[in-house]
């Protein structure tokens, strides 16, 4: 039993969404994210999805994606990305797979961990940060303190987060995000959203005031699960 972590798996099988327009590497990426998951996940592991799951626009496209992730071996933890329209229902989302949970406000477990988490927002020391920015950020913070809160008020005190976004920017600044995780004492944080050109800045694992920021980005890993926790 092991816990692994991947993100953006960006999959398009409804239409024709081809991302190699990030790299050749992306072409039949998901061919490649299948092979590796099955020579890597058993049925007894757990693999954290963070964000952008489908390109679908509804759950009627998005199913047949979800399907695809539902035929994977091990149990599936994801958080919302950017792209995922399709998820609008957190309580029909939880309701269509046993191995399969989807975290908005809420936790869901591995061995004695607690698995948080949502989906972030653009970071606030960009410069184009706006005022509408402000409000969808103060709001993941909100949901992700809720998300916290409900782990912390059923006992536990290890927790993982997964975040779509980045907690901070290339010059690794402190922001409300990584304050409210230094908070709750959050061991690793689990992010994804930047591909290309964008990865070529980042360090893999990035350790900063005890707490452990961890990058899945499909293309950054090979479109292969990383090992988090044996």
């Amino acid at each position: 039993m092991a816990l692994y972590a991947i993100s953006d798996l960006h999959l398009a099988l409804s239409g024709d969404k081809p991302m190699d327009v990030f790299g050749d590497n992306w072409y039949k990426h998901d061919e490649k994210i299948k092979n590796n998951w099955l020579a890597n996940i058993t049925e007894k592991d757990t693999v954290l999805v963070a964000g952008d799951i489908s390109w679908s626009m509804h759950m009627e496209e998005g199913i047949k994606d979800l399907e695809w992730i539902h035929k994977l071996p091990g149990t599936k933890i994801f958080v919302k990305g950017n792209h995922d329209y399709f998820w609008t229902s957190i309580t029909k989302l939880n309701k269509l797979y046993e191995d399969m949970k989807f975290i908005q406000n809420n936790f869901y477990t591995y061995g004695g961990y607690a698995i948080c988490g949502t989906r972030g927002w653009n970071n606030p020391k960009f410069e184009s940060f706006t005022e509408h920015d402000e409000k969808i950020y103060k709001r993941e913070l909100i949901r992700l303190k809720l998300s916290l809160d409900a782990a912390v008020k059923s006992g536990y005190n290890k927790i993982i987060v997964m975040i779509h976004f980045p907690p901070f920017s290339e010059k690794e600044e402190d922001n409300a995000m990584t304050a409210l995780l230094e908070e709750y004492k959050v061991e690793k944080i689990i992010y994804g959203h930047l591909h290309g050109s964008s990865l070529q800045k980042i360090k893999s694992v990035v350790k900063k005031n005890n707490l452990e920021y961890i990058i899945t980005s499909c293309d950054y890993v090979n479109f292969a699960p990383i090992k988090i926790l044996t």
